[in-house]
């Protein structure tokens, strides 16, 4: 069983692609990258992965449940964060009402940093093929407010991420997945 995070490295026009989609790509690592420092040993697959071709129509993404549908109800949940990494809001989810209260509870746990809001869907070209499947995913929410001032452009470079912002990015990224990836059951759809 896995619990799937994800960004995109699809920087093609102009800028270095650091916000967009960068950030997400840092996130979904530095998810990792903690819960494997910390010891954590979740009961699911916790899996990265760093899309390509989004921008070309998403045909990474395309490739890649092409290649793991067969194995769809095996995975528990898939998240993307695709918009920068600003100051996070909280959560957008897709999913049943049952799924939803249950990541709403885990969302809890970021009352400490005040992000617990869980939003009523979630977005992510690279994780579409799977929500439209049933399979829950969820979508980081930051403060876009500046995310188009850089998107796209030769400003998208790595002196607009924040580092304090990144880290709280990383660490709703980490606290839902890890509890996710270690609940006894599956979210249910």
């Amino acid at each position: 069983q896995v619990v799937l995070v994800s960004g995109h490295l699809d920087s093609w026009d102009v800028g270095q692609g650091a916000m967009d989609d960068g950030g997400g790509a840092f996130i979904s690592w530095e998810a990792l990258s903690l819960i494997k420092d910390l010891g954590l040993r979740p009961k699911r697959t916790l899996r990265l992965v760093l899309w390509t071709g989004e921008e070309q129509g998403g045909v990474g993404a395309k490739q890649y449940y092409q290649l793991h549908k067969e194995n769809i109800s095996n995975f528990d949940i898939v998240m993307e964060s695709d918009e920068g990494t600003f100051k996070p809001s909280g959560l957008g989810f897709a999913g049943t009402a049952k799924a939803r209260d249950i990541v709403k509870e885990i969302m809890t746990l970021l009352q400490p940093i005040n992000v617990t809001d869980v939003y009523d869907s979630a977005d992510g070209t690279d994780i579409e093929y799977w929500m439209r499947d049933g399979v829950p995913g969820a979508s980081l929410h930051n403060d876009i407010n500046k995310y188009f001032w850089f998107h796209h452009s030769q400003g998208d470079t790595m002196t607009v991420q924040d580092p304090n912002q990144m880290n709280l990015c990383a660490a709703v990224w980490t606290v839902v997945s890890y509890v996710i990836a270690d609940m006894e059951e599956m979210l249910p759809r």
